[in-house]
C-alpha cells in the first residue's frame, strides 16, 4: 500500500539524516504535496545534498529537495495534459483589489491545508471537500489564464492545462477512464491542473431521454466527484459561468470574477505590457486607456505593433 504523509515523512527524515532539522516544516510539505516512491526519496535527497554541500545560502537544499521532488512526480502527467511554464507574477495581473485578495487566499489554502487538515483535525472530521478547488469567470482576455500561472509560479509548483480533445471519448465509458489516469497521476505530482474553457466538460445536466444523456450525466458526476477529493489545486476557467452545473456552486471554494478591465486598469496594463528592452517612443498611456479592451487584446495590439515597429527598424510609437 502506498504510504502515508506520517510514513513518507519519516522516509524523508531518514534519508536527509541530521539536514532534516533545519528545513523548517519543509520534510512535511514535500510529504503532503508529492507521492513518491521510498527509492525516489532517498535518490532526491542524495542528488538535493551533494548539491548544497558546502554552499553557505540557508535555503539551496529546501530549494533543491523541493523541486527535484516536483520533477520525479511529473510520472506520466505529461503524456495526458499539457504542461505550462509559468513565468507570470503578481505585477503582470491587473485585477480589483477583492480578487486579488481572494487568489492570495487559494495560495494561503494550499500552503497551509497540511497543518489545517492533519495538525488541527479538519480531515479526521470528513474526508469529503478536502480539495481546493477554483472557478475564474468573466469574458475573454480578462486574465483568467494569466491568474492561473501566478498561482502556479508562487506556488511553485507545475501547471498543467487539460487537453479536452485529449480526454473527452465518444466511447462509452472512456472519458472516465481517461479522467481517472488524468487525476490520478495529479495526485502523485501535485500539480496544479487547469481545466480551460471549462463548460465544454462541466455543462449543466440534463433531464435522462435516452442512454447519450444518461452516460452524458455519468461524465459531469464523475468530474464533480473527482475536483472535489482532488487534494491539489484545480482551476476551472469559463466564458459562461452560467452553463456550469450548479452543483459546482457547493463543490468549489473559490469562486472568482474576472471583470473587464476599467480605464485606470487600462492605463496600468498598457504601461506593464511592453518588455524593458522593447524601444517605445512617446506612447500616449492615456489615449491607449480609452480603448475598451481587455487585457488579451491589449497583448494582441501591442506585439502587432511591436513587430511592425520591428520591420521598420524603429521605436514603437503611437
Amino acid at each position: 500500500p502506498a504510504a502515508d504523509g506520517a510514513e513518507t515523512s519519516a522516509l524523508w527524515r531518514d534519508a536527509l539524516g541530521d539536514a532534516a532539522a533545519s528545513l523548517n516544516g519543509t520534510v512535511d510539505r514535500l510529504a503532503q504535496q508529492f507521492t513518491l516512491s521510498p527509492g525516489a526519496v532517498r535518490e532526491v535527497a542524495a542528488e538535493a545534498r551533494l548539491h548544497a554541500a558546502g554552499d553557505p545560502d540557508a535555503g539551496r537544499l529546501e530549494k533543491d529537495l523541493w523541486r527535484g521532488a516536483r520533477r520525479r512526480a511529473r510520472g506520466g502527467l505529461d503524456r495526458l495534459a499539457e504542461r505550462l511554464d509559468p513565468v507570470a507574477e503578481w505585477n503582470d495581473l491587473v485585477l480589483p483589489e477583492p480578487q486579488t485578495r481572494i487568489l492570495r487566499s487559494v495560495i494561503a489554502h494550499v500552503r497551509q491545508r497540511t497543518r489545517v487538515y492533519e495538525d488541527w483535525g479538519f480531515a479526521q472530521k470528513s474526508r469529503r471537500g478536502l480539495g481546493i478547488g477554483a472557478l475564474f469567470s468573466g469574458p475573454s482576455g480578462t486574465g483568467k489564464t494569466l491568474a492561473a500561472e501566478v498561482l502556479a509560479r508562487e506556488l511553485d509548483l507545475d501547471l498543467y492545462r487539460i487537453d479536452l480533445s485529449a480526454v473527452v471519448s465518444k466511447y462509452i465509458g472512456e472519458t472516465e477512464s481517461n479522467l481517472s489516469r488524468l487525476f490520478d497521476a495529479a495526485e502523485r505530482s501535485g500539480a496544479v491542473l487547469l481545466f480551460d474553457e471549462a463548460d465544454s466538460l462541466f455543462g449543466k445536466r440534463s433531464e435522462v431521454r435516452d442512454s447519450h444523456d444518461r452516460y452524458a450525466n455519468l461524465e459531469v458526476s464523475y468530474l464533480l466527484q473527482r475536483v472535489e477529493s482532488y487534494r491539489g489545486l484545480a482551476v476551472l476557467t469559463t466564458n459562461f459561468e452560467k452553463s456550469l452545473d450548479t452543483a459546482f456552486a457547493r463543490r468549489l471554494r473559490f469562486v472568482v470574477p474576472f471583470p473587464l478591465p476599467t480605464a485606470a486598469d487600462r492605463r496600468r496594463i498598457w504601461q506593464r505590457i511592453f518588455p524593458d528592452a522593447t524601444p517605445v517612443d512617446g506612447l500616449d498611456w492615456d489615449r491607449l486607456a480609452q480603448l475598451t479592451v481587455g487585457g488579451g487584446a491589449i497583448r494582441n495590439i501591442a506585439l502587432g505593433a511591436a513587430f511592425r515597429a520591428a520591420d521598420d527598424e524603429r521605436a514603437v510609437t503611437m
